[in-house]
């Protein structure tokens, strides 16, 4: 995202930071992509959305509270988690005011946001299933409801499936597998 304010120009670079450690190597290498900029004001939440645990944020040399703070404070709002963003700012000889710099920052953060990919993260759990025999295609039948999918079955005396599927379907597949095999099940959380 590039736009030119008053001569001076900002880019805004976003990126994917599922904890702190990606968010601090994602704001060096965009300095060290623009080693020439006047400032390369960031902020990233490195958590679920609106989370504040896992947070950063720098004005790099703007007055205090005029980019970091703006920025952080709209990834705070968006209803967007794990993510970090850098804006370049080159100078361009006039001075925005302190108002101007919170929302020039704040308006590239948001622009970039607005165009930005989006995917739910849904946490996952992997769970080994050992069931009898008889119940196999009442079993695959039962999968999608709970939105599980095989990695891997094994048959000996009885069959063993791999599955994975969202963390919050595990109790209730549980359930309705003891249901299918009248208890008669292996049912185990990696």
């Amino acid at each position: 995202m590039l736009e030119t304010i008053k001569r001076s120009r900002f880019i805004c670079t976003v990126a994917h930071a599922p904890d702190m450690e990606s968010a601090r190597d994602f704001v060096a290498r965009t300095k060290a992509r623009y080693p020439d900029a006047t400032h390369n004001c960031w902020a990233f939440v490195a958590g679920p959305p609106g989370d504040t645990a896992r947070i950063g944020m720098s004005d790099d040399g703007e007055p205090h509270g005029t980019a970091g703070r703006p920025m952080l404070n709209v990834l705070l709002h968006s209803g967007v988690g794990e993510v970090a963003c850098v804006v370049t700012r080159y100078f361009g000889g006039t001075k925005l005011g302190t108002g101007g710099l919170v929302r020039a920052y704040s308006g590239m953060v948001s622009m970039a946001l607005e165009t930005m990919p989006r995917a739910q993260h849904v946490r996952t759990a992997d769970v080994e299933a050992v069931i009898p025999y008889d119940a196999i295609t009442l079993f695959k039948r039962l999968l999608p409801e709970h939105e599980a999918r095989i990695l891997h079955e094994q048959f000996d005396v009885d069959a063993s499936f791999s599955l994975r599927l969202p963390a919050s379907n595990v109790s209730r597949l549980e359930t309705a597998l003891q249901e299918l095999t009248n208890g008669n099940l292996l049912f185990s959380t990696e």
